[in-house]
């Protein structure tokens, strides 16, 4: 059980920098906050503590240890204010970070695959070891990094039960499916799944499995899929469910899912940020007293 974490934060937050309809409930310097600072730095959390606060308190929590955080090069918010922090939060944790270039001529990076290769390029001590790789904008739960941290195969993924996550349906439209075997492994992620994949991929009990991106993974076996990941047509970007598909399709039953039914808090725009809020102040009510 190696305690290895990789935090995917290295995006350009452009679907937060969007204008939405203003709640009379939105802080407007959380406005601000969208507008200009990476979305893992807005400052939903009690006492104005930013969001990767609550995601790296969890993965303290669950027991890791070796943490890098893929940031992209225009943003020096999360290391300054970690780094400035470092003796106070996360004591528990090391953290390393490994940046995300834009390749020039691109007003983006190239997309989650290729910003977990960076990561694990800047972790040379990792190889031969296990990793689990997550996005900085979902609080995954205590849980559900424990359950990965202790799972015992070679890969591993949370298979979320869509039912149990609190979306409206426009939410659920943009979210990957999963098909595996009868013997839990993955078999397929499907992303912007059309209404009859989404039912093809309801099991005999009428579960529907998806993916939140959270994954663990061998280094080893991982690496050369996200080395050659192709570019998708329509998004432009490597895409961390093209790696891994890829991967299962060389080596059938080499990650298995792991079911889990819970909610998922997600950041991604504007008209995420109350309901986070409110999420946060019901289930961590003093952690802004708390140094992490």
């Amino acid at each position: 059980m190696q305690p290895n974490i990789a935090i995917l934060a290295g995006g350009i937050s452009s679907r937060m920098k969007k204008p939405a309809p203003i709640s009379p409930a939105l802080d407007p310097s959380l406005v601000r906050d969208a507008e200009r600072k990476s979305k893992a730095m807005i400052g939903v959390g009690g006492g104005y503590r930013p969001f990767l606060d609550y995601v790296l308190h969890n993965i303290e929590c669950a027991g890791y240890k070796s943490v890098v955080i893929i940031v992209g090069e225009m943003d020096t918010s999360i290391r300054e204010y970690y780094e400035h922090n470092s003796a106070t939060l996360f004591q528990k944790l090391n953290i390393s970070y490994a940046v995300q270039k834009i390749p020039p001529g691109r007003v983006k990076p190239m997309g989650a695959a290729d910003a977990l290769l960076e990561g694990l390029k800047a972790m040379p001590g990792w190889k031969g070891q296990h990793f689990t790789a997550c996005n900085c904008d979902n609080l995954y739960s205590v849980h559900a990094l424990r359950v990965l941290l202790e799972d015992t195969h070679d890969n591993a993924m949370i298979d979320y039960d869509r039912s149990a996550l609190q979306f409206d349906q426009a939410r659920f439209a943009q979210f990957s499916v999963i098909q595996k075997n009868a013997q839990g492994f993955l078999e397929n992620i499907i992303e912007k799944p059309s209404l009859d994949e989404i039912a093809r991929a309801a099991d005999a009990r009428g579960r529907i499995g998806v993916s939140m991106n959270i994954f663990r993974f061998t280094y080893d076996q991982i690496m050369p899929f996200l080395e050659k990941v192709p570019i998708h047509q329509i998004r432009q970007e490597k895409e961390l469910p093209t790696a891994v598909t890829l991967m299962v399709a060389k080596h059938p039953r080499s990650m298995f899912t792991i079911p889990l039914s819970e909610h998922v808090p997600d950041l991604s725009s504007q008209s995420d940020i109350v309901e986070v809020q409110n999420f946060l102040r019901v289930a961590y009510p003093d952690f802004h007293l708390k140094g992490s």
